[in-house]
């Protein structure tokens, strides 16, 4: 199933699978923000904007509008079968 950092839940997590548009900061490549990484929500601000996310031990804030440009594939978590 694909879908968007920003469309993620609360303890959802799921591999970073590309980029829309190919426009993302350097910054957060080099924070890890790479294709084949995986990423956690970890928080979302009282105004949906910044989304904090886990993403290789490191927790980065971003816009939900630069969220919008991150697809995933969404790990499912098998331990609630």
């Amino acid at each position: 199933m694909s879908t968007t950092v920003a469309h993620l839940k609360p303890g959802e997590r799921g591999i970073i699978k590309e980029f829309s548009g190919n426009i993302l900061p350097i910054k957060l490549l080099e924070l890890g923000c790479l294709p084949g990484n995986e990423v956690a929500l970890v928080q979302v601000a009282p105004l949906k904007d910044p989304i904090y996310i886990n993403v290789n031990g490191s927790h980065i804030a971003i816009r939900r509008s630069m969220a919008l440009l991150i697809e995933l594939d969404l790990i499912q978590d098998t331990s609630a079968l």
